[in-house]
């Protein structure tokens, strides 16, 4: 009941903040299309990861015997998404923030996004996650998501000249630029990866050592 609580509570935070942010992305670009928004506004990968935290969140807490409930259960699926969502936190805080000064309604969302989000579920993982199933494998397989999003995002802006981040902006930084911090990025969530495989493995080693004391 705890879990269901707090995935409840978390769950209505995050969809809050997506929608949030949305309505201000489309009051603040007046002359742009909604349709235009819309396509851009699921370009980030800080929406995309938000939206798969909201989605596991809701189905623990609402459905857990459904489809998007026994999707969500999965350890690998949490601890994947508990990665990801790190990855949003640290790479707003440290290469993002000071770029810009949010203010008002802007920085609610924004703080919501970057920084309660990723608390919120690497709590949820760390507490409520059964730990001791995940394999060294699964940080590589975890890699296909960020790969994907690198190849939209090549694309995309390829056709629209529009980049979600000033350190994969083709335009400005040139191909080869672009693809080393594309690279460093894939390489910081490989290696968080393994460290969630690692945190995983120690705990799952631990409850099974209480279970058979």
């Amino acid at each position: 009941m705890r879990a269901r609580l707090y995935r409840a509570l978390f769950a209505v935070i995050g969809w809050g903040a997506l929608g949030l942010q949305y309505a201000l992305l489309l009051q603040n670009n007046p002359g742009v299309g909604a349709g235009v928004l819309t396509l851009n506004f699921f370009s980030f990968f800080t929406i995309l990861t938000n939206l798969l935290a909201a989605l596991a969140l809701t189905g623990s807490a609402l459905a857990p015997d459904g489809a998007l409930g026994r999707w969500s259960r999965s350890e690998g699926v949490r601890a994947a998404v508990a990665m990801y969502i790190v990855v949003v936190g640290v790479v707003y805080h440290l290469l993002l923030a000071q770029t810009w000064n949010p203010q008002g309604w802007q920085k609610v969302a924004d703080t919501l996004l970057h920084t309660v989000m990723p608390l919120a579920f690497v709590g949820d993982w760390l507490l409520f996650t059964a730990k001791g199933r995940l394999r060294w494998i699964d940080a590589i397989k975890w890699l296909t998501f960020p790969l994907v999003y690198g190849g939209w995002t090549l694309a995309h802006g390829a056709m629209t000249g529009w980049w979600p981040y000033w350190f994969i902006n083709v335009d400005e930084l040139g191909l080869a630029r672009a693809a080393a911090s594309f690279a460093g990025l894939l390489i910081f969530f490989l290696l968080l990866g393994l460290v969630v495989v690692a945190i995983d493995r120690a705990f799952g080693r631990r409850d099974r050592r209480l279970a058979s004391a």
